[in-house]
């Protein structure tokens, strides 16, 4: 691809969906003749279950730089990448920084490159759950208002950058994480070899991951496990990988985790799709474990009152509960046993809601064009 107005770009990740996310952009990137693309890692997730795996098992560009951010506050983290990025900036002098989804990377990024006057280019721009009490919302927001070129996932996504008057900076582009799970599926099964290490069987287990503050205090996590360890047995184990915010709180849980929820360490990406792709049922408050769960057609009970997908619940592949053990319970029911149904209805869905896997080319082509008509 000879697209000569693309010069250098700095894409800035810190957290596992970013880095996955990264994978298809960098493929497509590789492809432009000519092309200097460096990646800042901030260091907002630090632990190499969740961070350096990831780099090293997706073949990603190896970070030039790494802030070692690590956990804090939100205004503490945000402050220390903001000050440190906008030093990476200076040094570099790229044309373009991509910031990719909704996390405190994504802001600190954004803020540093608008106020250096660097176009900004925003993957995964548009979602909304409407709930400013999450920190991801106010992230997206300020990012879609300061980019430049906005890629937005799916027709939804869209629809919220028009009503917000952002139409002439958006294209809809499809979803790269759609791009990374049909490039990484086929891999995951010849690689992978979880369900032998943990003696499981395909659709006979189910999986659940917990990760956000609101799901993650003792009071609340102890609720969800008790709903889910109704559902757990001996010829249907629950495996749950535990993020580092909620092991300290699983320790000190008063009554023991049932032996039927199996209490597993972070799974490196290929691990994860292999059980995404095999479990019967996942329970999940992450965004990206949603979607990623509906590429593959497998049910998911959402541990959340919203979701920015709003996609998988019209498509029926997504139940809401929040942190309701009725609620829980009663999603679990009905989607519980219910895989072959959806693989069925899915996948005639996804292409004409999340694009048909080739996101990544589309925005590198978009942009180059967008940025010739600048020069």
């Amino acid at each position: 691809m000879n697209t000569s107005s693309l010069e250098e770009i700095v894409s800035v990740v810190g957290a596992r969906p970013q880095f996955i996310k990264l994978g298809p952009i960098a493929r497509a990137l590789d492809a432009v003749d000519g092309m200097k693309h460096r990646v800042i890692h901030t260091g907002q997730h630090y632990d190499d279950k969740m961070s350096a795996v990831f780099f090293e098992e997706l073949g990603l560009p190896k970070p030039c730089v790494n802030l070692d951010v690590g956990s804090g506050a939100h205004g503490a983290q945000t402050g220390a990448m903001l000050a440190r990025l906008e030093e990476q900036f200076l040094r570099m002098g790229p044309s373009f920084v991509f910031v990719y989804g909704d996390t405190n990377s994504t802001l600190a990024a954004t803020l540093a490159a608008a106020k250096l006057h660097i176009p900004i280019v925003h993957i995964e721009a548009g979602l909304r759950s409407f709930n400013r009490h999450m920190p991801e919302e106010i992230n997206r927001i300020v990012a879609d208002h300061c980019a430049d070129r906005l890629y937005a996932p799916t027709p939804t996504a869209m629809q919220n950058l028009t009503d917000e008057n952002l139409l002439e900076r958006s294209v809809f582009s499809g979803d790269v994480m759609r791009d990374a799970v049909q490039f990484n599926r086929e891999i995951s099964l010849e690689k992978s070899n979880i369900l032998d290490r943990l003696g499981l069987s395909a659709d006979a287990f189910a999986l659940l991951t917990i990760h956000r503050p609101v799901n993650t205090s003792a009071e609340a996590l102890g609720k969800i496990l008790g709903v889910v360890a109704e559902f757990a047995g001996e010829s249907y184990p629950v495996v749950f990988p535990v993020h580092p915010r909620s092991r300290p709180l699983l320790d000190a849980l008063d009554e023991p985790v049932t032996s039927h929820i199996r209490v597993i360490e972070p799974v490196p990406y290929l691990d994860m799709l292999r059980l995404l792709d095999a479990a019967d049922l996942v329970m999940t408050d992450s965004g990206g474990v949603q979607k990623e769960a509906a590429f593959m057609a497998t049910p998911c009970v959402t541990l959340r009152e919203e979701t920015e997908w709003l996609e998988t619940l019209e498509m029926g592949v997504n139940r809401l509960a929040g942190q309701h053990t009725t609620r829980i319970r009663t999603a679990i029911g009905e989607m519980k046993g219910q895989r072959n149904l959806f693989d069925l209805r899915v996948h005639r869905l996804l292409d004409k809601q999340y694009g048909s896997g080739h996101a990544a080319e589309t925005i590198v082509a978009d942009l180059a064009r967008w940025s010739a008509q600048r020069d």
